[in-house]
């Protein structure tokens, strides 16, 4: 999986999550994102595609970004239309910025 995640530490809960996550990937931990309203922020980012920005993560969600990184990974410019299988995941998309 080429897509770039990076996840806030700034927050409580941050740190457990990039622990978790660490385990399936690697992950940047950074120390604040700016959107401390919806703790614990993830992004996914990679060049030519489309980035993520994820509110209210919690470890409980690992499997949902694994799949979410194999969807991002497959889509062309990193739009992915059908966000069904990700179940709870895609209810805490904050945004979705262009490539």
């Amino acid at each position: 999986m080429a897509g770039r995640v990076a996840v806030c530490i700034g927050c409580d809960g941050g740190t457990a999550l990039a622990d978790a996550l660490g385990t399936k990937m690697e992950v940047e931990r950074a120390h604040c994102m700016n959107a401390c309203a919806r703790p614990v922020c993830l992004s996914v980012r990679q060049e030519g595609k489309a980035a993520y920005l994820f509110g209210d993560v919690d470890p409980s969600l690992v499997g949902e970004v694994e799949m979410f990184l194999g969807l991002y990974d497959a889509a062309k410019k990193g739009i992915i239309t059908d966000a069904r299988a990700l179940e709870r995941l895609r209810f805490k998309l904050i945004g979705r910025i262009p490539a």
